[in-house]
């Protein structure tokens, strides 16, 4: 039985893509027809897509897993976190986070000082700093408590990760292609499926589109935990009826040897044990040396997204520059405007109606800059967060770059202490052939 009916789609408009000229050419096999320039996605594909996510996310969270839901469009921000939080899930509705995956141990430091900053508040602790610090630290929870309140009871990395916009979450894919996280996405037509692992072809941009499917993603993690709840308590029956097997008593060589033949075999064998724990710890030592090349890449990787970020804040600053000084000479026209004006009435040679009609123009030239200086200010707030983000991801990358530094030193150290043990092997080889002739 479907997960969904074919009626519930067209209902919610699930249907529906973006113009032709935008589409992505990935996108095809995904697309039905066209219809008045924009693209009709096919909702048998959807219907079947659907259920294969449908049951992996089931499958996981009934194995034990957890699915991060991930939407940080206006659109799907509320509707993300009600499903999330009936489902009790981890969840991103704002900016993500660089690092938020492929740098977790200081996402949780993070969440760490959110709960410090909480506890000292809640003790009373604020009341003995000064307002300005106090206001300064309810900010700073404010902001962490926005930024990661929905991932703060999420104790490891994810199973799943669950995206709404395949292009607006792109680092977050990213990060999650990086961890070999299964990706589960609705994919609109402009979007690039490629990097997504289980695509349910969809509009993500309608809100009520939104609304369901997130909430059968949401279904199938509740009926997950259902799932989960009774293989526990079936095995927790079968423990409480299975009998004791009473334990067979094992005697150990040294209790079934003498002192003389203990002595021999572990002679004979010492230098094989020696060899196996030296070749486990160049099989170690290669995995942390793959590990850190891993981690150096993720790094370059953040820092190649916070240059473009920082770049994009220096182009919105000029932005905000030019509108300011717009606004400026626009100010002086109607200041102008004003003193004609005043001269006109002054004068009493033109009519009162076109006088009239001047000074509504100038009114209204007035309200539109009132919106223009309005719509500077909330840029520059937009500005001032792209900026705190932008540090903040420059101290994650910091302590990154610190972590693979020790553990290079890390790794030097064991790569000394093998080659040792290996000279030391060597030097025992060396010498039992001499001990065999005497």
């Amino acid at each position: 039985m479907a997960i969904v009916t074919m009626k519930a789609l067209l209902e919610s408009g699930v249907h529906f893509g973006h113009r032709t000229n935008k589409w992505h050419p990935s996108m095809k096999p995904y697309i039905f027809t066209e219809r008045n320039n924009i693209h009709i996605i096919d909702l048998q594909q959807t219907v079947k897509a659907l259920g294969e996510a449908y049951n992996l996310v089931r499958d996981t969270v009934a194995e034990g897993g957890t699915v991060l839901f991930v939407g940080t469009k206006r659109q799907a921000q509320e509707t993300i976190e009600i499903e999330a939080m009936r489902c009790e899930m981890p969840y991103v509705i704002y900016r993500w986070l660089g690092g938020m995956l492929t740098n977790w141990r200081t996402i949780r430091e993070r969440l760490n000082e959110l709960e410090r900053l909480e506890r000292m508040r809640d003790a009373g602790d604020f009341e003995r700093i000064t307002k300005k610090e106090a206001l300064n630290l309810n900010r700073k929870i404010d902001r962490l408590d926005m930024l990661l309140g929905g991932v703060r009871n999420m104790g490891s990395q994810p199973a799943l990760l669950f995206a709404v916009d395949v292009r607006r979450e792109e680092t977050a894919i990213h990060e999650a292609n990086l961890l070999k996280i299964p990706v589960v996405a609705m994919v609109d037509t402009n979007c690039d499926p490629r990097d997504v692992d289980y695509i349910i072809p969809s509009n993500d941009d309608a809100i009520r589109a939104i609304k369901l499917l997130v909430g059968k993603i949401a279904d199938a993690v509740l009926e997950g935990k259902a799932m989960r709840k009774e293989d526990e308590e079936l095995e927790e029956a079968k423990r409480i009826e299975m009998p004791a097997e009473e334990e067979e008593v094992e005697l150990s060589d040294e209790e079934l040897l003498g002192e003389a033949t203990l002595a021999k075999i572990s002679a004979s064998t010492q230098p094989e044990v020696d060899s196996e724990a030296i070749e486990e710890a160049k099989e170690i030592i290669a995995d942390q040396v793959e590990a850190v090349e891993e981690a150096e890449e993720i790094i370059a990787d953040e820092i190649v997204t916070v240059a473009e970020a920082e770049e994009t804040i220096v182009e919105e600053v000029a932005a905000v520059v030019v509108a300011e000084e717009i606004i400026a000479e626009e100010i002086e026209v109607v200041e102008a405007a004003k003193e004609i004006i005043a001269e006109e009435i002054i004068e009493g040679d033109k009519p009162v109606e076109e006088i009239t009609e001047e000074i509504a123009a100038v009114a209204a030239a007035e309200e539109v800059i009132v919106e223009e200086i309005a719509a500077v200010e909330e840029a520059k707030e937009i500005i001032v967060d792209q900026i705190e983000e932008a540090t903040i991801a420059e101290e994650i990358i910091a302590e990154q770059i610190e972590e693979v530094i020790v553990a290079e030193e890390v790794i030097a150290e064991e790569i000394e202490a093998v080659e040792a043990a290996e000279e030391e092997t060597i030097g025992e080889d060396d010498e039992q052939p001499a001990e065999d002739e005497d």
